[in-house]
C-alpha cells in the first residue's frame, strides 16, 4: 500500500486510477483522430482540445469515485458495472450540456463526445473485469506471516481475505494453537520461525502475541530484521489495514512516550487558521441555502428554527452547538438525553430529509467562525454522554485534545451507531485522525464528505 494524504491506499487502486485515466483519454483522442477534419495534433495542442478532453476525463473519474468503483474493485456483475459506467457518462454529458449553454470553449466537439463516450462504455467495463481477473492477480501480492493469535491479528487476516485489492496475502500464522485464526494456514510453533521464513519467503511479519514476552522469539526476529524482512507490531499493521487505532492494543505508555500518538501542536494551530477561513467562506456560500432551509423548518412544524445544544469541545470546554431543528419541539421532555436511533419518532418528516442531506448541520459554520469547532474533527458529543463514555471506554477523553468538527474521519468511515461497540470503533477512527491531523488528511475527508452529501448518505 502507498501512503497518500496520510492514508494508506492500496497500490492496485492507484495503478487502476492512473491506467484508467490514460485509457479514457485515449478513447476520446482516438475518436477525435477519426471524426475531425483537422489533425489530432492540431486539435490537442493548437485548438485547446486537450483541455476539453481533460475536463471530460476528470468528470468521468469523479463519477467513478462517487459510484464507489474505486472502493471495491471486484465487479458485482458485468451488467451492474455497465449500468454504473452509463450513469457516470450521463453525468459527463450533462456537464457538456451546461458548457454548451454557456458557450464555453471547454465544450468538446459533439461527435467526439458522443462516439468517444460510446467507446468508453464498451471498453471500460471489459477493462475493469480484465484488470481484476488478470492484471491484479498477475501483480505479486505482499506475503504476510502472522506471529500469534491475538484478536488484532484475526481481524487483520479477515480484512486481507475480504479485500484482495489491498495487495496482501496471509501465508499463515505461527503459534502453539493450531486453531487460533480461522481460514488461515497454521504453519507450526514459534520455535520454527526461521525455517518457515525460508520456506514461505514473507515480505512482512506481523507480531501479535497474546502470550507473555518470554514466548517471543526475540533473537530470531532480530536476525530476520537485519536480513531485510519487514517486522511490525500488530497495532501498527492494524492502522494501515483499517485506518484506525486498535484500542485493545493501546497502552498508557504508548500515549506517554510515542512521538507520533498525540497531535502536533503546530499542526493544530495551522488547522485552526485554515479551518476558520474555510468556515467563513462556507458560511457565505451557504447563506442562501440556509435561508431556504430556515423557511422550510419554520413552516413544517411548530418550534424554533435553530436547535441549540450544549456539546463538549476542546479540552473539555462546553459550547452551544447550532443546528437546524430536525426534531419536534421538546422532543426530550419525556425521555431525557438519549441517542438518536434509526426511525427515531422524535424526528420530523422534514427533519429526516435535512439529516439525510446533512443540511441540518449548516449552521455549524457559525461555530467554526467563532473558534469553537473545526471543519474536520471528532464529532462533538453531549457532556452527559461523555461522562458515561469516559467511564466505560478507555482513552475516550483524549478525543477532546483537538476541536470537534462538522465532519470527521469517523463520520465518513463508520455508520452512526448508538451502542458502546460503535462508539469504541468511532473512537479508534478519532484517535487515528488525531495522530495524523493535518491539511492533507482534512482535504481528503472534506472531499469524501461531499461524496456522502451528494449520495444522501446521511447520519441520524
Amino acid at each position: 500500500m502507498i501512503r497518500l494524504f496520510r492514508v494508506s491506499i492500496p497500490s492496485s487502486v492507484i495503478a487502476l486510477f492512473v491506467l484508467e485515466t490514460i485509457l479514457i483519454a485515449g478513447c476520446y483522442i482516438a475518436v477525435a483522430n477519426y471524426v475531425l477534419d483537422e489533425s489530432v495534433e492540431f486539435f490537442l495542442f493548437y485548438d485547446g482540445g486537450w483541455r476539453s478532453i481533460l475536463l471530460v476525463v476528470a468528470a468521468i473519474q469523479i463519477g467513478l469515485y462517487l459510484q464507489d468503483l474505486y472502493e471495491h474493485l471486484r465487479p458485482i456483475s458485468r451488467i451492474y458495472l455497465a449500468q454504473q459506467v452509463s450513469l457516470v457518462l450521463g453525468a459527463a454529458f450533462l456537464l457538456q450540456a451546461v458548457l454548451g449553454y454557456g458557450r464555453s470553449t471547454l465544450q468538446l466537439n459533439k461527435w467526439t463526445m458522443m462516439y468517444g463516450s460510446l467507446l468508453v462504455l464498451l471498453v471500460l467495463p471489459v477493462w475493469r473485469v480484465a484488470f481484476f481477473s488478470v492484471i491484479s492477480k498477475a501483480l505479486p501480492p505482499e506475503r504476510v506471516l502472522l506471529l500469534g493469535t491475538s484478536p488484532t491479528l484475526r481481524g487483520i487476516a479477515m480484512r486481507v481475505n475480504e479485500r484482495p485489492e489491498l495487495g496482501s496475502m496471509v501465508v499463515g500464522y505461527l503459534n502453539e494453537d493450531p486453531d487460533g485464526i480461522p481460514h488461515t494456514p497454521w504453519l507450526g510453533s514459534l520455535d520454527g520461525l526461521s525455517q518457515v521464513v525460508q520456506q514461505q519467503r514473507p515480505d512482512r511479519i506481523i507480531v501479535g502475541l497474546s502470550e507473555s514476552r518470554g514466548r517471543l522469539p526475540v533473537q530470531q526476529l532480530v536476525d530476520l530484521r537485519f536480513s531485510g524482512v519487514q517486522i511490525e507490531e500488530a497495532a501498527t499493521a492494524f492502522e494501515s489495514f483499517f485506518g484506525r487505532v486498535s484500542i485493545p492494543d493501546l497502552r498508557p505508555s504508548h500515549l506517554i512516550f510515542s512521538r507520533d500518538m498525540g497531535p502536533r501542536r503546530w499542526m493544530v494551530q495551522l488547522q485552526g487558521i485554515y479551518s476558520e477561513v474555510l468556515g467563513f467562506i462556507g458560511m457565505l456560500i451557504t447563506l442562501p441555502v440556509m435561508a431556504v432551509v430556515a423557511l422550510m423548518v419554520k413552516f413544517s412544524s411548530p418550534g424554533p428554527i435553530l436547535f441549540r445544544q450544549t456539546r463538549m469541545g476542546l479540552q473539555g470546554k462546553t459550547f452551544k452547538l447550532y443546528k437546524f431543528r430536525s426534531m419536534y419541539a421538546d422532543a426530550e421532555a419525556r425521555t431525557g438525553a438519549v441517542w438518536a436511533t434509526k426511525d427515531d419518532p422524535r424526528i420530523t418528516p422534514m427533519g429526516r430529509w435535512l439529516r439525510r442531506l446533512r443540511l441540518d448541520e449548516l449552521p455549524q459554520f457559525f461555530n467554526v467562525v467563532l473558534g469553537q469547532m473545526s471543519i474536520v474533527g471528532p464529532r462533538p458529543e453531549r457532556p452527559e454522554f461523555c461522562a458515561m463514555l469516559e467511564e466505560k471506554i478507555p482513552f475516550y477523553r483524549q478525543r477532546h485534545c483537538v476541536k470537534p468538527g462538522i465532519t470527521g474521519w469517523a463520520q465518513i468511515n463508520h455508520k452512526y451507531g448508538d451502542t458502546i461497540e460503535d462508539t469504541l470503533t468511532k473512537l479508534e477512527y478519532d484517535l487515528y485522525y488525531i495522530k495524523n491531523v493535518g491539511p492533507a488528511l482534512d482535504a481528503y475527508i472534506i472531499f469524501h464528505t461531499l461524496k456522502v452529501m451528494l449520495l444522501s448518505r446521511g447520519a441520524q
